[in-house]
C-alpha cells in the first residue's frame, strides 16, 4: 500500500469502527491483489420488497379515496376497499416499477 508498517493497525482499526474511506479499503484490496467490492444487500428478497412498497402506495391512495368517499357519505364497505387495495397493487407490479418511488 506504501504505507508504514505501524500505519496498518491503524487502517485495520478504522475498518472495525467504520471510520475508513471507501479509497483506503481500495487501496488496501490493490495491495492485496484483491478488487474491493461495495454493495447494499437487501435483507428481503427483491419481490417482497417490491409487494411492500406496491401495499404502502395503495394504502395511501385507497386512504384518501376512503376519506373522501365517507365525507360524502358514500363509504366503501371493507371487501370492496380490499378488492380495490389489490387491484391497485397488481396495477403497480405490472406497470413500471420505477413509479413505486414516485411520490
Amino acid at each position: 500500500m506504501g504505507v508504514s508498517r505501524s500505519r496498518v493497525p491503524t487502517i485495520e482499526k478504522a475498518e472495525v469502527t467504520g471510520a475508513t474511506t471507501i479509497q483506503t479499503l481500495r487501496a488496501a484490496a490493490e495491495a492485496m491483489n484483491c478488487t474491493f467490492v461495495y454493495a447494499f444487500v437487501p435483507v428481503k428478497p427483491l419481490e417482497d420488497i417490491l409487494r411492500d412498497r406496491a401495499q404502502e402506495k395503495a394504502h395511501r391512495e385507497l386512504a384518501r379515496l376512503d376519506h373522501t368517499m365517507k365525507l360524502e357519505n358514500q363509504a366503501l364497505r371493507r371487501a370492496d376497499i380490499d378488492e380495490e387495495k389489490q387491484r391497485i397493487i397488481d396495477r403497480h407490479l405490472t406497470g413500471s416499477l420505477r413509479r413505486l418511488w414516485e411520490q
